[in-house]
């Protein structure tokens, strides 16, 4: 639908809400500060609708201004993703975008391997959900406990798994950019 398809929906909206709420021109003209001519104008789409008027009416009418409007609804806002089986670990998007920051719940199972840090350009945080994560950052040898979180630089040599005592379940958030979140890591004990 076009914008001026749009607008033209408006007036008749307008005219639509005053008479089911019973209000005269001059009524909602008291309340609005807005003349009657104005407020007929609008009802019969002679005038456009601007911010400046419809606010007022919105408020005089108590409805959300998006009603005014005929705002489309809101999609259904949940995520419904497959889970991605990599590298041994299961990955549950939690974003639908691609690009930008990503969201992802991972499980990674007990495994008893050689981690191989990498590097790649980004910032990462995790959120230990359940389990014991263990996360190498450069020289750190960390373990992550539940409710601890960790941000850092993708391109400082990482990994994170399981500690190899059993599953670890954690949220990542990946992405170019961001606000940093607090850090609450404790470097293992030697």
């Amino acid at each position: 639908m076009s914008t001026d398809d749009v607008l033209a929906e408006v007036g008749p909206r307008l005219r639509r809400l005053r008479k089911d709420r019973d209000v005269t021109l001059a009524s909602l003209s008291e309340t609005t500060g807005i003349s009657v001519s104005t407020l007929s104008r609008l009802e019969s789409g002679l005038r456009k609708p601007s911010l400046e008027l419809l606010l007022p009416i919105a408020q005089a009418h108590q409805v959300p201004l998006d009603e005014l409007v005929g705002a489309p609804p809101v999609d259904d806002p949940r995520v419904r993703s497959k889970p991605i089986e990599q590298h041994g670990r299961t990955f549950w998007p939690l974003t639908r975008q691609p690009g930008g920051l990503q969201a992802f719940k991972i499980l990674a199972p007990p495994r008893n391997e050689e981690p191989e840090q990498r590097t790649h350009e980004g910032y990462e945080w995790l959120y230990v959900l359940s389990g014991r994560l263990r996360l190498l950052l450069g020289e750190h040898d960390l373990v992550l406990e539940p409710g601890e979180a960790a941000e850092f630089d993708t391109r400082v040599p990482h990994w994170f798994g399981s500690t190899g005592e059993g599953p670890v379940e954690c949220l990542s958030l990946f992405g170019p950019q961001g606000e940093r979140m607090h850090v609450r890591a404790r470097p293992r004990k030697a």
